[in-house]
């Protein structure tokens, strides 16, 4: 490189990092009024949250009428109990004859399947999201309208995977993990 190369080189190299020295300050700065903005926003929010007058009414999204339950041979009625924000729906179930049954004391989601000693139904344990999911996997048996818990599952990702004579075989899957349960009828 000749000496006007070299010149140019270092004048442009002191010009950037004149530039950087310059405008770094102003950048920083704008970072943290950014980060402090948010914070006395979000505080704020927080204050105003407490302040404001707690309900005890259990706010229901959507309600519905009585509808016969997909999957159930026109036996069970369900109507939507409450549906959880960004999550599933739970249900309050009824027999269609009319006749009062164990199904109206509980609160159940949406999955049904039939088997040939009954209806497995999803039994909700709770209905808050904090608590979800906790759910008791039943066998409803119409005939005697007993409704027996199988087993307990805290996921929503479940499915009956295997049925040897009288075993039932479900897995489950939270997102991170899975796993099986075998349950005896």
């Amino acid at each position: 490189m000749n000496k006007v190369s070299v010149f140019l080189h270092h004048l442009f190299r002191y010009i950037w990092n004149g530039i950087f020295i310059i405008s770094y300050p102003v950048l920083a700065t704008f970072g943290l009024l950014f980060v402090g903005i948010t914070y006395v926003f979000s505080a704020l929010s927080k204050l105003l949250t407490k302040l404001r007058p707690q309900s005890d009414e259990e706010v229901t999204v959507y309600k519905s009428s009585w509808e016969v339950l997909p999957n159930t041979n026109g036996l069970l009625e369900a109507k939507v109990y409450k549906q959880i924000m960004f999550g599933p729906s739970c249900f309050q179930l009824r027999r269609k004859d009319g006749v009062p049954s164990v199904l109206e004391d509980s609160i159940f989601g949406g999955k049904v399947r039939f088997i040939d000693e009954g209806i497995l139904l999803e039994k909700w344990n709770a209905t808050e999201s904090k608590d979800l999911p906790d759910f008791d996997i039943c066998l409803y048996d119409p005939d005697s309208d007993k409704l027996v818990s199988l087993t307990t599952i805290k996921c929503f990702d479940w499915h009956l995977s295997e049925r040897v004579e009288n075993n039932l075989m479900f897995k489950w899957f939270d997102g991170t993990q899975g796993g099986e349960v075998k349950v005896v009828l």
